[in-house]
């Protein structure tokens, strides 16, 4: 456990220059002084919840991670969904802040209703082609295609074609609701 302990600063540091934070603008953000930081951050201070506790919550990391025992499995072991003509296979962790899905879209679907919501999508065809609305354009994405937009845009997607399409889709939170669970 100590040998954990003294990886807190060097984790802390590393999360701090993440955030493209000086020890000066951290310290000042969570109300403590740079040399209690810089301390803490070298190991010549013992790190209590006292201090890590604001830390967290500035940088967006939970404790777990100052103090994990092990390097965790970076495998993604998810079930793929199936939804509406498309096989879902997530490609990111549960709860992770972009989410990475392999979308298959089976074909004889029919293009589905338009729909908006917040967020922002990014996307990449892997093979076969993708009929894609934006707004009062109509798109076929084939192979080697990429397209990025605004999901405040009435968009909608399906396979363009007599054989499956897969895609390589990015999104944000409010994406993944719409995608995955497809709430609007």
């Amino acid at each position: 456990m100590s040998e954990e302990l003294n990886l807190v600063g060097p984790r802390l540091r590393a999360a701090r220059r993440a955030h493209d934070l000086t020890l000066e603008e951290l310290a000042e953000r969570t109300g403590m002084s740079v040399s209690t930081l810089s301390r803490l951050e070298s190991g010549k201070r013992q790190a209590s919840l006292e201090l890590l506790v604001p830390l967290t919550r500035h940088l967006g990391i939970r404790l777990d991670d100052l103090v994990r025992a092990e390097t965790p499995d970076p495998r993604i072991r998810r079930a793929t969904i199936r939804r509406d003509g498309m096989l879902i296979a997530p490609l990111a962790s549960e709860g992770a802040p972009v989410h990475t899905d392999k979308i298959t879209y089976l074909p004889g679907r029919e293009l589905p209703e338009p729909r908006t919501h917040e967020g922002y999508e990014w996307l990449y065809v892997l093979s076969g082609k993708v009929h894609v609305r934006l707004g009062d354009q109509d798109l076929v994405l084939t192979r080697g295609e990429a397209a990025e937009f605004d999901t405040r845009t009435p968009h909608a997607m399906t396979c363009a074609g007599f054989r499956p399409a897969q895609v390589l889709s990015i999104f944000n939170e409010s994406g993944a609701r719409m995608h995955v669970h497809g709430a609007a």
